[in-house]
């Protein structure tokens, strides 16, 4: 006669956790970017839409902001080389 089998693991349960509880690494760049709000309003014209050529406007504004941020930060790690 042979032992029963001992319960498997049930890793999906675990990985489901730690993914609800981490945010997503691209979120977090664009939280601590400013643009976020800029960032929701293209993700809300595109759920709607569902044509990103629709929503040019969203998607240059998002765009502005982020090179706006990508400039300051630029000028920050200049002036910290100096």
């Amino acid at each position: 006669m042979s032992a029963p089998n001992p319960p498997g693991h049930n890793w999906s349960r675990k990985v489901e956790r730690e993914e609800e509880e981490e945010e997503d690494p691209l979120d977090q760049m664009i939280s601590r970017s400013g643009c976020a709000a800029f960032h929701y309003a293209l993700q809300e014209c595109m759920s709607e839409q569902r044509d990103w050529r629709k929503c040019q406007q969203q998607v240059q504004l998002f765009k502005d902001c982020m090179q706006e941020q990508q400039q300051k930060r630029m000028q920050e790690l200049q002036k910290r080389q100096k």
